[in-house]
Parts: structure tokens; sequence; C-alpha cells
């Protein structure tokens, strides 16, 4: 599954989910990319950052399960998935949950800082009460390295 640069953006995502999950086909990293850049549209989210996010979280594992205990594709903790009405183990359900969540993080970021991406991310890792908090981007190590991450990634699924 490699058309390269020119490729259409729901193969270049899907050819990032294979590279960063061999486990998973290509007709299900194909379906999985679809669902991303569907769900991100809905929400008026740039596809590649919505990617980007969902590939640092799990690499697109349904089973995944962190050390705190955040599930699935999206990596919700239980008590947010509840709050969010997202079933975290099924991947069309937290995959359509990540894109409300973190669209409504950019809005609300909107017009307050220069990057409301980053701040959504920061927000999306660490807590909008540790954006609250910090009044940005915390300074913890995990959450920076989150970002620059997914920055990364999203300027390769781009082509940037």
């Amino acid at each position: 599954m490699d058309a390269g640069p020119k490729a259409p953006l729901n193969v270049r995502v899907a050819r990032e989910i294979l590279r960063t999950n061999p486990r998973i086909g290509q007709i299900d990293a194909l379906l999985l990319a679809t669902d991303t850049i569907d769900a991100a549209a809905a929400r008026r989210l740039p596809p590649g950052f919505f990617a980007a996010t969902l590939l640092q979280e799990s690499a697109f594992d349904p089973q995944a399960i962190s050390p705190a205990g955040a599930v699935g594709i999206a990596q919700f903790t239980i008590p947010t998935a509840l709050t969010v009405s997202v079933q975290p183990w099924e991947p069309r359900s937290a995959i359509a949950g990540a894109a409300r969540l973190l669209a409504a993080y950019v809005d609300d970021y909107r017009g307050r800082f220069d990057d409301p991406y980053t701040i959504a991310l920061a927000a999306y890792d660490a807590g909008p009460g540790a954006v609250a908090a910090y009044g940005g981007v915390p300074p913890y190590a995990e959450t920076r390295a989150y970002i620059t991450d997914i920055r990364d990634r999203w300027s390769r699924i781009v082509g940037r």
C-alpha cells in the first residue's frame, strides 16, 4: 500500500497505521483511516492532525490499555468515556468520540491561544484542568513530548 506522497489521504493514513502497527491488516488499516478522516471532517478537524493523534495514542490498536488505565484506540479512561458517551473498546465509537472531544478543545482554545491545536493536544493528554492551571501547555515532559510526536506524525501524513 505504497502510492507515495501523492496518494489519497486515506491511503497515506493507512500506510502510517501499518507502519506503526504491523498487526493490523491492510483492509482494516484502510477502513480505520477512512473512519478517522470522516470523523475529522464531521468535526472540522484537520484529518492529518486527528489521525496523528490516534496513532500516538494507541497505534490504532482497539485493545490497547495504558499503564494509567486508558483503553482502546482513543485511550479514553472509563470515566471520560462515560462522560462523552463513548464505548472505548469499539473503534468507530472511540474514533467519533475522540473527534468530538478534540474538536471541543480546539473550539474552546481558538482565539484564546495562538495555536489551539497544540493546546487541545495538551488538554487531551494532561487534561483541561492542567491547561487551565498553567495557562497553556503544562510543563510536563510527557505532555511536551506527546505534542512534539503528534506534530511530527501530522507533518509526515500531510507530506510537509
